[in-house]
């Protein structure tokens, strides 16, 4: 009997032999069975989240724990730095040192850039009219990303360190040990020109040594590596995330000094424009033209 009455209900189900009074009636007990069914399930979905909600609170407690252990880690850490930073404070006033103010940074957001003359740029909405010039510096929260190359009026293009036309003079923190910090189109620059016996560990921190005068000293720019090779790689700060928000920071590049040769008169001294200060050109009497009955020979 009840394998006919299964037969019926099938056969009755099928969409062209369908009952409308059976449908009504199966729509009817679906809107009134609904709520004592969803009553009923409480009592099981508490139990069935028994577990997982015990699971996660282990897991809080371990993540608390953690934390706290950092926290205390980074108080410690907040202590030398502080020290540190008197100690510092305390040596450029003895030493008369007068460091360069650091100006207002310039916050952006970057877009990826999918063609132009370089292979790893990115393209950032500030130009020449929030002040960006063309050689600045461009960081994320963990280091520096490229430096400006294409300034516009309001649009600007980073060349990224890791670019094939980036070249950036570096040095370890550690030993001071000198590098030029060569992209290659990879995710890790290499280091290039370090000697023959460069001081140079897996790990040291690696930052911008200012010798090229592109870039300040002392921005942070990742680990040094060793690939398969043997060649030294950096691991960059800046890839720990993606390049989404950028700061430019404006660097002034140190000029060269312009020496001022005195010129020398014809009776061998120096002669000074009046008013200025500054040496009059020399005119030796080989140069000058000789006069003889009123008229240059």
């Amino acid at each position: 009997m009840l394998l006919a009455l299964s037969a019926i209900l099938v056969a009755a189900d099928r969409s062209e032999d369908r009952v409308e009074a059976v449908t009504v009636f199966r729509a009817t007990f679906n809107d009134l069975s609904l709520p004592l069914l969803e009553v009923a399930a409480q009592p099981l979905r508490g139990l069935y989240n028994v577990g997982p909600w015990w699971r996660r609170q282990m897991e809080l407690a371990s993540e608390i724990r953690e934390l706290r252990q950092e926290m205390s880690e980074l108080r410690a850490w907040r202590d030398v730095a502080l020290n540190y930073s008197e100690q510092m404070r305390r040596q450029q006033e003895l030493l008369n040192l007068d460091p360069p103010m650091p100006r207002q940074r310039i916050t952006a957001w970057a877009v990826t850039e999918t063609g132009g003359p370089f292979v790893r740029t990115r393209l950032v909405g500030v130009g020449t009219e929030h002040g960006v010039a063309p050689g600045y510096p461009a960081l994320n929260i963990y280091g520096v990303v490229g430096r400006t190359i294409d300034v516009g009026a309001r649009s600007s293009r980073i060349l990224l360190l890791t670019d094939l036309n980036s070249r950036v003079s570096v040095m370890a923190d550690r030993s001071n040990a000198r590098a030029m910090l060569v992209g290659d189109n990879t995710d890790f620059p290499r280091l290039d020109y370090l000697g023959r016996a460069p001081d140079l560990r897996e790990g040291d921190r690696i930052v911008t040594s200012g010798d090229d005068n592109i870039l300040p000293r002392g921005l942070p720019i990742g680990e040094a590596v060793l690939d398969r090779r043997g060649a030294w790689r950096v691991v960059l700060y800046s890839s720990a995330t993606p390049i989404d928000l950028i700061w430019i920071w404006p660097f002034t590049p140190v000029a060269a000094p312009v020496e001022d040769i005195p010129a020398l008169t014809i009776d061998g001294q120096p002669e000074e424009i009046e008013g200025q200060g500054v040496p009059a050109p020399a005119v030796s009497s080989a140069a000058q033209p000789s006069v003889e009955n009123g008229e240059g020979q």
